[in-house]
């Protein structure tokens, strides 16, 4: 980190963020902490699930965020009879016309883009998601044997409804796992929505600039992974997780409500994400408030609950906050 590049790539995004930050609220009314966690990811180049009723500009947010980073956005719409090639791509027979000679070519799917949004992922079998899951965790797909490699940088958001759940396919927990973050969005307060009912009912079109482009998020990627972080933050995040497992744990509710803890992804994904909010707030090295931020994305979706826990109406959210309560850093 003591690179005078790397304190400048640094200083360019702290000033980055701050423009992000303007750009979208031209646009997107609230959610500040929505696109805090977004921008997060991002930079930790980790994928998101985003849960969220439908018309809160989930769709809105991330083709938005991506006109600003200069990046190219595809939106796969998932339904029930879509297919693994629809998403990958397929090869399809060309003929050259001067020699009637017949080949092979590959049609690239719209995995081939920047940033994807992946809208109801769990309307579609589980044949079609992992085609998703595969490309999030490789970074490449493999059609007829032959590799095809991935853009950088590749950003995946896949959205989930929360209230329907007929005809869906709910995505396994071992699969949730590759998710980086669960980013819940909520309803806006009634002065918000009155801002967004101003805003979008008239005429006038909103602009966007682009701030920064794929070779920029690329370098502050790597700049992200460079971060120092202290074996006091690392015992902190190792404790926290390893306190959500009921067989470990030493919490009484853990064992009262939690059937399956994190894994060691959540340990890992804390701490990039930590040095990745870090970086973004302009510092160079990883609080444990750093880790408490981002624990409620982190952990959301990898705590799995018993039947007590539904019985008695306890959410995970509930659980990280007393979690968080109870193993506080020495």
């Amino acid at each position: 980190m003591e690179k005078i590049s790397d304190i400048k790539l640094v200083e360019k995004l702290v000033s980055a963020r701050k423009s992000i930050i303007e750009q979208l609220s031209k646009v997107i009314v609230g959610q500040q902490e929505v696109i805090d966690q977004l921008l997060i990811s991002l930079f930790a180049k980790g994928h998101c699930l985003i849960v969220g009723v439908p018309g809160l500009a989930k769709t809105l947010l991330i083709s938005t965020v991506s006109q600003i980073l200069d990046l190219q956005f595809s939106r796969i719409q998932f339904t029930p009879d879509l297919m693994p090639s629809d998403i990958t791509g397929t090869e399809v027979i060309q003929e050259n016309i001067s020699t009637g000679e017949r080949s092979f070519k590959f049609v690239k799917g719209p995995v081939f883009a920047n940033i994807i949004l992946a809208d109801e992922i769990n309307r579609t079998p589980p044949k079609t998601q992992s085609a998703l899951l595969q490309s999030m965790q490789e970074y490449k797909v493999t059609v007829a044997g032959q590799t095809h490699i991935l853009p950088s940088p590749f950003f995946v958001l896949a959205t989930q409804n929360p209230i329907e759940q007929e005809g869906t396919y709910p995505l396994p927990e071992a699969q949730l796992d590759r998710f980086f973050f669960q980013v819940n969005i909520d309803y806006p307060s009634n002065k918000e929505e009155k801002e967004i009912i101003l805003k979008t009912t008239g005429i006038s079109s909103i602009e966007v600039k682009s701030l920064l482009n794929s070779d920029e998020i690329l370098a502050l990627q790597e700049i992200v992974r460079k971060v120092p972080v202290s074996d006091y933050v690392i015992d902190y995040v190792v404790k926290l997780v390893s306190e959500t497992r009921p067989k470990n744990s030493s919490l009484d509710f853990i064992k009262k409500w939690i059937n399956w803890g994190a894994g060691p992804r959540a340990s890992q994904n804390l701490i990039l994400a930590g040095k990745s909010r870090a970086v973004l707030e302009g510092r160079y090295a990883v609080s444990t408030e750093d880790i408490m931020t981002v624990a409620y994305p982190v952990l959301r979706h990898r705590l799995l609950l018993n039947y007590t826990a539904e019985a008695e109406g306890i959410t995970s959210e509930q659980i990280i906050k007393k979690l968080l309560e109870t193993i506080t850093p020495k």
